[in-house]
């Protein structure tokens, strides 16, 4: 298995990542990997993304756009 991120504008349209990736062998090695590095791809372009397994849709898009009130900085 290889599961692979596509990094997309908000109208879907396939960018460049300001960082690239590898393929991972698992999911959560690469949901650990775009946990680590959305912030690099938002500046770079990026705002959203669609995990792959083997080229097959397992989610999204989801949003690199941090939600407004999500709590960062806020305690």
């Amino acid at each position: 298995m290889a599961w692979t991120w596509r990094f997309e504008k908000s109208d879907g349209t396939e960018v460049q990542p300001a960082v690239q990736p590898e393929e991972f062998t698992t999911q959560g090695d690469a949901e650990t990997w775009i946990g680590e590095h959305w912030k690099d791809l938002l500046e770079g372009g990026a705002d959203q993304v669609v995990l792959s397994d083997d080229g097959r849709k397992v989610y999204g898009p989801m949003s690199l756009h941090a939600a407004e009130g999500d709590g960062e900085g806020e305690r």
